[in-house]
């Protein structure tokens, strides 16, 4: 749970390290690097079915004006994969001390495959890459098991919430870490239905692509151009029918006469009520 509230953290140092490394490994100080070559990302976060949060991202690296720029000589994908995985091997977070807990030091899994994405290669292309960051981004952590999709207001919430066990188990254990006040900036109670996790599942550098408000720009104006004469709409409507079911008419049938029988007992108890004052 720990892990999953500084994942963020971790992964700001993580691409800090890797630009870090990039400039070193060339002889420039991390100030110039901006100068010639741009680190740009996307990251999506996946929850496995054990709960953790796994990330998978695309690090890509472009000349100093992003996509359009060239990478420079220098900038080749085996020196990047160099970086991505020294840096997921040395950078880390530490928890805040605490008395129950102690001090932690979060990293990354072992687990680091880093491999090139070439269009002429025979590793994977774009279209694989954009697949799979699909599916990833469509998993939030309800669909995986791994949580649910609203907060947990209180503990009676965690105990009727429709998850596993083992689950179960990882959300009580944040909401009793969310009451330490050493972890309080943490809010663990309020993202305990995502098991401490804090961050968007889609996480993208400035020059990656392009950028989110071109995106709103480029719907409103779709949104304004809809009603052109050239576009033909077919509409075809059927009725189905109205009313409740055969089986849906038994059971609001059943549900009124409770209602009328609860009434009437209600309204007998005032009546002896008030003959006995």
């Amino acid at each position: 749970m720990l892990w999953h509230a500084h994942a963020s953290k971790l992964w700001d140092r993580f691409v800090i390290d890797v630009r870090r490394r990039l400039a070193s490994s060339v002889g420039l100080v991390q100030s110039r690097l901006a100068q010639e070559a741009r680190l740009s990302f996307a990251r999506v976060a996946e929850y496995q079915k054990r709960a953790a949060v796994h990330v998978h991202a695309v690090i890509r690296l472009d000349g100093p004006n992003g996509p359009a720029d060239e990478p420079p000589p220098w900038g080749t994908a085996e020196l990047l994969i160099d970086a991505v995985r020294a840096s997921a091997r040395r950078v880390l977070v530490r928890t805040p001390y605490s008395p129950a807990v102690g001090e932690l030091e979060l990293r990354w899994g072992a687990q680091v495959d880093a491999r090139p994405l070439l269009a002429d290669s025979d590793g994977p292309d774009g279209d694989a890459v954009a697949a799979y960051v699909a599916k990833y981004v469509t998993k939030g952590a309800s669909d995986t098991g791994a949580g649910t999709d609203y907060p947990l207001a209180t503990w009676a919430d965690i105990e009727s919430a429709p998850v596993s066990e083992h689950v179960r188990t990882l959300m009580r254990t944040c909401w009793r870490l969310g009451g330490l006040a050493e972890y309080a900036p943490l809010n663990l109670r309020t993202w305990a239905h995502t098991l401490g996790y804090r961050g968007h599942i889609l996480t993208k550098s400035r020059a990656y692509s392009t950028t989110y408000a071109a995106l709103r720009a480029e719907r409103a104006h779709h949104m304004g151009h809809v009603d052109t004469p050239d576009v033909i709409t077919e509409r075809q409507w059927r009725y189905v029918g109205s009313g409740h079911t055969p089986g849906a008419a038994l059971i609001a049938a059943g549900v009124a006469e409770d209602i009328a029988h609860n009434r009437t007992v209600a309204a007998e108890s005032v009546l002896v009520g008030g003959g006995a004052a």
